[in-house]
């Protein structure tokens, strides 16, 4: 009974983790609509609109790293708390007069929004390895799964709210709205988040927070161009050119893409239904398999766009297709790093390759905005399909198990 009362006093902490990284989700989806209708809108250019999230992703590399350092320190509820503040300073430092948002203002206020965003994910993350029993992996591929997906598909409420907010209110208005809600959330956490959730009994040494685990270190290389290859034409080429080619307006434009990253998130969640479990167990065979069949689909978009093959249909249509399959690889990676990752100090493993996650954000952000104003969205696409098969090929390199 006491190790059930123990057991039930980590769930309610988790519980309340998993709760303010659901809000801070929100906010952080709205947020990344807002800045990209709202500066389009302005007249700024895509590669302008990239760089404006440059500052967030490069955070982000460096703040995994070091995050993931801290809560193996100092326990993920503290650097929770720290994220959901930075968070609230960030939207504040946007709800200025439009004269004042000047490329590097937006940029600095990205960048500790970038900060607060992967604080709290890794301390979400990292709260799943203490509460799942060794040898449990199924419960553990499910339990990823669900919070995976659950994340995203708020993420696309963000979007719309992102949207609906800038049709109904201003951008400052909108930013305003969303600090009030999330200091809310914060005031709560600060009371209730309590437990030293995923602090290592043996404090890690600094130079603790590079991986020495080769399993890690090439599923870290997989998820980077796995996830260059989605932002390389999801972040702003996809949305400028639903703008400017198919003429949406804000709210389509954000109504759309919301719906697109909510019904990926369902996907995710319900990846260890959709698939043989025991293959899940062979990385090298499942991501690889998923990698393939993900790069088939995106090269199938590109090509049909540079012979204009009914460009709405084909694009919308292939869209759909690659947010199924990316979902599935996206989930498989997620619960990968969390099986593989140290029980003591589990934070610093998944630091690590959230870190090669976020690099990976970077890279693809960057391209995104660059090649898209040079040679348009089929290109991203062709740049998409090629850090896919890079990363079905280092996918072979994994284990047959999931023990690093």
């Amino acid at each position: 009974m006491k190790r059930l009362a123990n057991l039930s006093a980590d769930i309610k902490q988790y519980l309340i983790v998993t709760g303010n990284y659901w809000a801070f989700t929100l906010t952080d989806g709205a947020l990344r609509m807002l800045v990209v209708l709202h500066f389009h809108a302005l007249g700024y250019s895509p590669l302008s609109i990239a760089m404006l999230f440059s500052f967030y992703e490069i955070f982000g590399v460096i703040t995994n790293l070091v995050g993931g350092y801290l809560g193996a320190r100092l326990g993920l509820n503290k650097t929770m708390n720290i994220g959901l503040a930075i968070q609230i300073v960030a939207l504040l430092m946007l709800a200025v007069p439009a004269e004042c948002l000047t490329v590097v203002y937006v940029m600095i206020a990205q960048a500790l929004s970038g900060i607060a965003k992967d604080l709290n994910k890794m301390s979400a993350k990292s709260s799943i390895k203490m509460l799942v029993a060794a040898g449990q992996e199924g419960t553990l591929f499910k339990w990823v799964a669900i919070l995976t997906g659950s994340k995203n598909a708020l993420k696309g409420v963000g979007f719309f709210l992102g949207g609906l907010l800038l049709t109904l209110v201003s951008f400052k208005g909108a930013m305003l709205i969303m600090a009030g809600a999330l200091c809310l959330v914060w005031s709560y956490s600060l009371y209730a988040l309590k437990n030293d959730l995923g602090k290592a009994k043996q404090k890690p040494k600094f130079t603790d927070i590079l991986s020495k685990s080769r399993a890690i270190n090439i599923l870290s290389a997989a998820r980077m161009f796995l996830f260059g290859a989605r932002d390389v034409w999801f972040v702003v080429a996809l949305p400028v050119f639903l703008s400017q080619v198919f003429n949406w307006d804000h709210w389509t434009v954000g109504g759309f893409l919301a719906l697109w990253v909510i019904g990926y998130g369902i996907i995710q969640s319900i990846v260890p239904k959709l698939i043989n479990f025991k293959q899940a167990l062979s990385p090298a065979v499942a991501t690889s398999k998923w990698a393939t069949l993900l790069a088939v689909v995106t090269l199938f978009i590109a090509v049909a766009l540079h012979f204009h093959w009914s460009i709405e249909i084909s694009l919308i249509c292939g869209l759909l297709v690659f947010g199924v399959l990316f979902a599935i690889n996206s989930s498989l990676h997620s619960y990968l790093i969390v099986s593989m990752a140290d029980a003591d100090g589990v934070s610093l493993d998944v630091g690590f390759y959230y870190m090669a996650n976020a690099l990976g954000r970077l890279i693809g952000t960057v391209l995104s905005g660059w090649v898209y104003q040079l040679y348009g969205l089929a290109a991203c696409l062709v740049i998409s399909f090629i850090f896919i098969a890079i990363t079905a090929l280092i996918s072979m390199q994994l284990p047959q198990t999931s023990k690093n």
